[in-house]
């Protein structure tokens, strides 16, 4: 038998809502899951209301950009320590103990949903069952199962993360498999990977024709495309394509026409600057130096092509794609600090990301209809963004409306996961791995 420990919450009173618009003083009524009103605190609060005493409301945050997998190479401390010459040898499930405790942390930290973009073995989509039917708490979670990939070098160091085709109707075949392993949406790789020595990702890894029929075959089935593109070709082929959403797109300060026609269209770009701050500054011993001295020039390219964006009108989305699990909202912070501000990071983080995830109908937002995925923290983090990345002042975390039982714990669960500075891994029996 599950029990449920979430703690339902009707009504939310004295509140500082930080949305579109803000609001002072307000009250959130909550019924079902979802926003029912928003008014005025007026008097003394009513019984059975949660008075948050003027504290920040915000939409749960969310993001866009998330490996799930119980390897932890880019989360020093959080699980297992390493394994020692001679000890019992680890069990390939205890892998599901490490992902289990990844989102209880994901939550009790605020982000209250994730899309995860690629991981080993469709470990995500378990997880996402496990949350959907109660057996941990955690975010909600959209999947691509594997990543579509062309025949390359990626293939042979990413293995179960990759779904490898060639030519347009191998695509097509390709797509319909991920659906079927219980995907939510499609990820293409139109350019090759910066942490893969043997690629060069300033050329197209996929052809014209091989991206437009994965976006072609994805949006004929109902279901949005994701693409992984660094290089300029294949992020042109991609955003004239018609993809959905551009993940890194580093290089697209180089043609602004393309940032136009993204804001035109209304495709969404996951800037994930976090991912080139760990190639070229955390994980310097980890990689090559040839990857070493690459990232470096893409993480200066990333912050222009966040300005440039920014500029153009295109929708922006947070996603984190490092670790450990709970310190996502350090993205936030990267791109508040790197030119947005705060409030325009935030969007990016809450509305932003419901678009990349085409969930702007159902969450993002503290609106009347909404899911009632909801943050309560202590302090402003208009005036100081870093708030948000502090557990120390996430003092509620509400999914659906119920209150989180984790959330009261997350400064210990945090303490735990990121207090470490040493490197670890889950040592269960597979290859070391890096993440995409």
């Amino acid at each position: 038998m599950v029990h449920d420990r979430r703690l339902p919450t009707p009504l939310l009173w004295n509140v500082r809502i930080v949305d579109r618009p803000p609001r002072e003083q307000a009250t959130v009524e909550i019924e079902d899951g979802r926003i029912v009103t928003i008014g005025d605190a007026r008097g003394d609060p009513p019984a059975g209301a949660l008075d948050c005493g003027g504290r920040t409301l915000l939409p749960g945050l969310i993001d866009a950009h998330i490996h799930l997998s119980s390897d932890v190479s880019r989360s020093p401390g959080f699980g297992p320590p390493e394994p020692l010459h001679g000890e019992e040898p680890r069990r390939r499930e205890l892998g599901y103990f490490v992902l289990a405790k990844t989102a209880r942390v994901l939550l009790a930290a605020g982000i209250t949903t994730v899309r995860d973009v690629g991981c080993y073995d469709e470990e995500a989509i378990v997880l996402r069952q496990a949350v959907e039917l109660g057996v941990v708490e955690g975010p909600r979670i959209l999947s691509c199962a594997r990543i579509i990939s062309a025949t390359s070098p990626g293939g042979g160091i990413f293995g179960t993360m990759y779904h490898e085709a060639d030519g347009p109707w191998e695509m097509r075949r390709a797509v319909r498999e991920q659906l079927r392993r219980g995907a939510d949406y499609v990820k293409l790789m139109a350019t090759g990977a910066r942490s893969v020595e043997r690629e060069n990702p300033e050329p197209a890894q996929l052809t014209r024709e091989e991206i437009e029929a994965v976006v072609d075959e994805a949006h004929r089935l109902g279901v949005r495309v994701a693409a992984h593109a660094e290089g300029l070709e294949g992020t042109r082929f991609a955003v004239e394509a018609g993809v959905d959403t551009v993940e890194h797109g580093l290089s697209l300060h180089r043609e602004p026409r393309l940032l136009e026609l993204m804001a035109e269209r209304g495709i969404v770009l996951v800037p994930t600057l976090s991912t080139f701050h760990d190639l070229a500054e955390r994980f310097t011993d980890d990689f090559p130096s040839v990857l070493v001295e690459q990232a470096k020039r893409q993480l200066d390219e990333a912050y222009r092509t966040l300005a440039a964006a920014r500029d153009a009108g295109v929708v922006l989305a947070m996603g984190h794609d490092s670790g450990p699990p709970g310190a996502n909202a350090i993205e936030l912070v990267r791109m508040a600090e790197g030119g947005l501000g705060a409030a325009a990071a935030i969007e990016a983080a809450t509305r932003g990301s419901a678009r990349a995830l085409g969930l702007e109908d159902e969450i993002g937002a503290v609106e009347r209809g909404k899911a009632a995925d909801l943050l309560i923290v202590d302090g402003d983090p208009l005036a100081d963004v870093r708030i948000l990345n502090d557990p120390a002042r996430i003092w509620r975390v509400l999914k659906n409306g119920d209150r989180c039982a984790i959330s009261s714990t997350w400064s210990a669960l945090a303490s735990e996961s990121c207090g470490s500075a040493q490197a670890s891994s889950c040592g269960a029996s597979r290859p070391a791995r890096r993440s995409r």
